[in-house]
């Protein structure tokens, strides 16, 4: 039942993540480089409270702590994906937006597969080559991606999010390794908020606060239940249950935004969360 619960609600916050950044952005309460900011600090602060608690009761039990720091090469991998996720979703719908970023990180994890020789089955590559052709089709400028910039930005924000779920795939500590990484992101800060200047007499109260709950509840209290959520899950089932993140953020898009299901977003996510889901259960080729 813990893991129905923690995995529910993990799904939800990242769902939440791209309707929160959608409802901030599409009506200009707050600009892109702003928004990253202040989900990024929020963030950071949350996940570094949660690993204080953390912390005090492992030292309570006297549980070993791991020794796990993350590294820069991640932080900046997790600036990236937040930025271009920010930038993108000006113009991008909530589910459009997350189809996108989804895809790029599957492929991404799956190119990565390739280029170290793993051994795939013949249904696999077929999965895969779909899934590729899927992602190809809801890149075609439509209604559904007004321009081909913010749709490749959010294919950046999917490549950058694998390459940071590459790297702390055989981290021993996930939580703690986030923590650390996303203090490491607001290094950039200053930067962020010296070119997101121009735009501040523009934000609103309401900006403010949805980056706010983007970076703490969905970022921060999201990769903490899915952490949770995780040990209670098969690697198999904890890759597919991400499959319904796109679905649910195109459903919040329609209930709280009003936002159109185009036909050709109908099609991509059935070509392209079918062909994952279908390379993620066939067996692998023997290694023999």
């Amino acid at each position: 039942m813990k893991a129905i619960i923690y995995t529910v609600l993990a799904l939800v916050a990242f769902a939440g993540n791209s309707l929160l950044a959608r409802m901030a952005l599409a009506e200009g309460s707050i600009d892109p480089w702003n928004f990253t900011s202040i989900r990024l600090f929020s963030g950071a602060i949350c996940l570094g409270v949660i690993l204080l608690i953390q912390q005090k009761r492992f030292a309570t039990n006297h549980t070993v702590i791991t020794q796990e720091r993350g590294s820069w090469r991640s932080g900046i991998s997790l600036l990236i994906y937040a930025l271009c996720f920010s930038i993108a979703y000006v113009e991008l719908d909530t589910g459009t937006g997350a189809l996108i970023l989804f895809s790029a990180v599957q492929l991404t994890m799956i190119g990565w597969g390739i280029f170290n020789k793993e051994r795939f089955s013949m249904v696999q590559w077929l999965a895969f080559f779909v899934a590729l052709a899927g992602f190809v089709y809801l890149m075609l400028p439509s209604a559904a991606v007004p321009s081909l910039l913010p749709a490749l930005l959010m294919t950046l924000s999917g490549v950058a999010w694998g390459v940071y779920s590459i790297r702390g795939k055989n981290c021993g500590a996930p939580l703690k390794a986030t923590s650390y990484n996303f203090a490491r992101s607001i290094v950039a800060l200053p930067i962020l908020m010296i070119i997101g200047f121009m735009a501040v007499s523009q934000i609103s109260w309401q900006g403010v606060l949805l980056a706010f709950f983007s970076g703490s509840v969905a970022s921060g209290l999201g990769y903490s239940v899915w952490y949770l959520a995780l040990p209670l899950l098969k690697s198999s089932q904890a890759a597919v249950v991400q499959l319904c993140v796109p679905v649910l953020a195109a459903i919040a898009g329609v209930i709280f935004l009003g936002e159109a299901l185009t036909v050709q977003f109908v099609i991509a996510s059935a070509v392209i969360l079918g062909a994952v889901l279908v390379f993620l259960m066939a067996k692998s080729a023997p290694t023999h």
